[in-house]
């Protein structure tokens, strides 16, 4: 029954879609007098916002690094003097105390936070001026978090903006299932969706359709299931075009909500305790990595994160090193398959890659469980084979396939038939269900990932020879 709800929504939201099209869109409203620029790290598909009138600048929901609001209050003249964060994130650290304390900046958040740094609670019917008729007003906004809230950007009287945080997203609404344990407030699941509902309906929607919207996130996030590749919209647009902005019941709403949501990575309940009690400096946090002499030689028992290429590590690494290549979503996949509070090396092929590697390890907080980083350039370390395509596709049941594509990707279409289902998230705990009588083929939906869970399976099951489909898997369509 809920399967045929959604594709039911799903077709009433094309068909929303295609009439917002005809319309042309709803357009923002126009700012005349404050300023809004948006920052973007397209690795943790995460956005966030400078808001200023002439030298004061406020920041929404920053992260770990601080350097490019730095240069661009510069390039404006301007200072820092507020950071405002919607909500306690699960998936990123926020440099927001390091704004406190290098640039003074005052942090505004909700009382319900129940913060560990020193704030201003900022929450319904909170109003900071920011001068010549510009007003930034929070408004509760629970769904995502219970302690959530949005800011509404008020010029002449007229609401033109609103950031709305992982509340509302283009296309969707932030998942609720994430503070069920985690932050000062925690809440089940289903209590949070009814709270989406109300505020989407009693809030949100209620705001002036040209009022334009900026989220936290955009399409690549596993804050949320169906967001768009936009960067923006308009409260009018997404009643138009948003399957969650629909008509409907707040059961059918819950039910559609909690319907086929991304994982949660292992990081999530942990970087939501970083940003409530805030987090050390971002250059402060980079220094405090242990940087090791060339070629190190771990204890055989040592976790092993190995960033670089797959063809380099297949031909030499250390024995029981994870492979997660250094790419856009390193940190989400280190994150999901290493649990907080596990101490692990951090393997580079150069200083440069290393020094990547270990920026982008802060963007989650995970620095601090790196017992050291070292470049390795070794040749004689253990070795994998590589795939064979023309060999596979000669009698694919002469291997024992596993497929380790999060199950929303599984059920939206299988690659081969008698695939084994295994998320990489579950991966290290699960790998015992394996079979080990034949060669085992791993692959994911790009080639990205498989070569993080051909290690993990080459580790676990010494007998077996485990082959990374790799990119090959590109050459071989979803039944």
């Amino acid at each position: 029954m809920k399967k045929l709800l959604f594709s039911f929504l799903a077709l009433m939201v094309s068909f929303s879609i295609a009439q917002a099209q005809f319309e042309q869109i709803i357009k923002p409203a126009e700012t005349k007098k404050v300023t809004i620029k948006q920052f973007e790290d397209n690795g943790l598909a995460h956005f966030s916002y400078a808001v200023h009138v002439g030298d004061k600048l406020y920041l929404i929901d920053p992260a770990r690094d601080p350097q490019p609001y730095y240069d661009y209050a510069a390039s404006q003249n301007a200072k820092i003097v507020g950071v405002i964060e919607t909500h306690p994130h699960a998936d990123f650290v926020s440099s927001h105390l390091e704004m406190h304390v290098n640039q003074g900046a005052v942090i505004y958040v909700s009382k319900l936070v129940d913060a560990g740094y020193p704030h201003q609670t900022f929450d319904e019917g909170d109003v900071i001026d920011l001068g010549q008729g510009v007003k930034l007003k929070a408004i509760h906004t629970p769904g995502h978090s219970p302690d959530g809230i949005s800011i509404i950007v008020e010029e002449d009287g007229k609401d033109v903006a609103v950031f709305t945080g992982d509340t509302l997203f283009i296309g969707d609404v932030g998942r609720p299932d994430l503070r069920e344990s985690a932050g000062s407030i925690m809440m089940q699941r289903r209590e949070l969706a009814k709270m989406m509902y109300r505020t989407t309906r009693e809030k949100l929607m209620l705001l002036d359709e040209d009022v334009a919207v900026y989220p936290a996130h955009g399409a690549g996030s596993l804050c949320g299931k169906a967001m768009s590749d936009a960067n923006s919209s308009t409260i009018g647009t997404e009643k138009l075009s948003n399957y969650a902005l629909q008509e409907m019941t707040e059961e059918e709403f819950v039910d559609l909500l909690l319907q086929d949501q991304p994982f949660i990575p292992k990081y999530f309940p942990y970087s939501v305790g970083v940003n409530k009690g805030g987090a050390i400096s971002y250059q402060a946090a980079k220094s405090s990595v242990i940087k090791l002499q060339e070629n190190f030689r771990t204890a055989s028992d040592a976790i092993v994160i190995d960033g670089r290429n797959q063809e380099l590590f297949k031909k030499s690494h250390i024995p029981g090193a994870i492979n997660i290549m250094k790419g856009a979503k390193f940190e989400t996949w280190l994150g999901s398959i290493i649990a907080p509070n596990t101490a692990y090396y951090l393997v580079a092929e150069s200083e440069e890659s290393l020094d990547e590697l270990i920026s982008k390890i802060t963007k989650i907080g995970y620095e601090p469980f790196i017992k050291g980083a070292f470049v390795y350039n070794e040749t004689n370390g253990d070795r994998m084979s590589f795939f064979d395509q023309k060999e596979f596709d000669q009698n694919r049941d002469a291997f024992t396939i596993v497929d380790i594509r999060n199950a929303g990707e599984y059920a939206d279409g299988k690659i081969f038939e008698n695939a084994i289902n295994i998320p990489l998230p579950e991966l290290m705990e699960r790998v015992g269900e394996i079979p080990t009588d034949k060669p085992i083929v791993v692959h994911c939906g790009t080639g990205y990932r498989s070569a993080a869970g051909s290690s993990i399976i080459y580790n676990a099951i010494k007998d077996a020879k485990v082959l990374d489909m790799s990119g090959a898997i590109k050459d071989y369509p979803k039944r």
